[in-house]
């Protein structure tokens, strides 16, 4: 099996929330599903399913994130010397063309991704788009709407 890349500090947020689902979550719902129980007929039960259903999820989430640590090939992006280029964990300004924005990302594994921290998986479009670019390129994303223009600003390894 393969080893997915992931950021060191993608790790320690996976961890942390490992920890709060086994330690936290995982007891409340227990609990919740012990009281539901104690009222009686389950079939007519809603919340005893609905702490079911919750449980089916975190149980989910806690077997997602324990493979994606399993799997992962930890990446200290501060430890990088990409000279300039973008790579796995590098943090991009991007000034779009089309409406002199600038946006900043940072590359890291799907796992960790999450658009609105400004974390883009390495396998999105913008991402592949981006890899082995310099200041001063110009990119072009395919999107819904059609292609986006980005010119690179900067490239920094945090």
């Amino acid at each position: 099996m393969s080893k997915s890349p992931m950021t060191a500090k993608g790790v320690e947020r996976l961890r942390e929330q490992l920890t709060r689902l086994k330690s936290v979550e995982r007891p409340r719902i227990i609990e919740a599903i012990a009281e539901a129980r104690a009222h009686g007929d389950l079939s007519e039960n809603a919340e005893y399913h609905a702490a079911r259903e919750q449980q089916s999820f975190v149980e989910g989430r806690i077997n997602i994130i324990e493979s994606a640590l399993a799997d992962a090939q930890i990446i200290d992006v501060t430890t990088l010397d990409a000279k300039g280029k973008v790579v796995f964990g590098a943090t991009i300004g991007l000034l779009n063309m089309e409406n002199d924005k600038e946006v900043t990302y940072q590359i890291v594994g799907e796992e960790e991704a999450d658009i609105d921290e400004g974390l883009i998986s390495i396998t999105s479009p913008i991402a592949r788009a981006l890899i082995s670019r310099e200041e001063g390129d110009v990119i072009g994303v395919d999107a819904p709407g059609g292609v986006k223009e980005y010119e690179v600003l900067d490239v920094k390894y945090l």
